[in-house]
């Protein structure tokens, strides 16, 4: 009895360090989700948009407040502002996916683009790129989103569709200004 009591007393000592040691720690944002803390804060943009078979033409203009999400792994931006097809709303949320390494971005709004899709994106320099390939009725659309980050305050953006005969046609382009 002695001599079974003396090797569990023996192994509980030499697991003791391993169980002991530190919990694996939380995982922490890297520079990639450091990155998109450029988009916090509240923004203004205006711009326009072309011509298209999802909405009409004309000016728009648009109120953004981002924030962090707890954790600071991706940012949550609520938006709303005139578009020429009426009041808008949107809800989107950008993030990093360390496994793909491309940023997501998930987006909902009232208008008639609304896609279930998440583009995926790239930065290189000074400029994100985001492309993504969706269904809109019958037709497979594809689109890519470019910010060109001008300074600390200011960005330009455009949205752009491919066409039938594989050109790209700039559906909407504007400026996004810090408040």
């Amino acid at each position: 009895m002695r001599s079974t009591q003396l090797a569990v007393a023996v192994a509980l000592s030499l697991l003791a360090p391993a169980v002991l040691a530190e919990a694996p720690k939380a995982p922490k944002p890297g520079p990639e989700h450091q990155r998109l803390g450029y988009f916090v804060g509240k923004w203004k943009s205006e711009g326009t948009v072309a011509e298209n078979p999802f909405m009409p033409a004309g000016k728009f203009t648009n109120s953004d407040s981002c924030e962090w999400f707890e954790g600071k792994f991706a940012v949550v931006c609520r938006s709303q502002g005139k578009a020429p097809q009426g009041p808008t709303r949107g809800l989107g949320i950008m993030g990093y996916s360390p496994m793909e390494k491309v940023y997501v971005y998930y987006g909902v709004d009232n208008g008639p683009m609304t896609m279930t899709t998440v583009p995926r994106g790239t930065v290189e320099g000074d400029t994100w790129t985001y492309q993504d390939e969706s269904k809109m009725g019958d037709q497979v659309v594809k689109s890519r989103y470019v910010i060109k980050v001008v300074d600390k305050k200011s960005y330009t953006f455009r949205y752009e569709m491919q066409g039938q005969d594989g050109q790209w046609k700039v559906i909407m382009e504007g400026k996004n200004t810090r408040s």
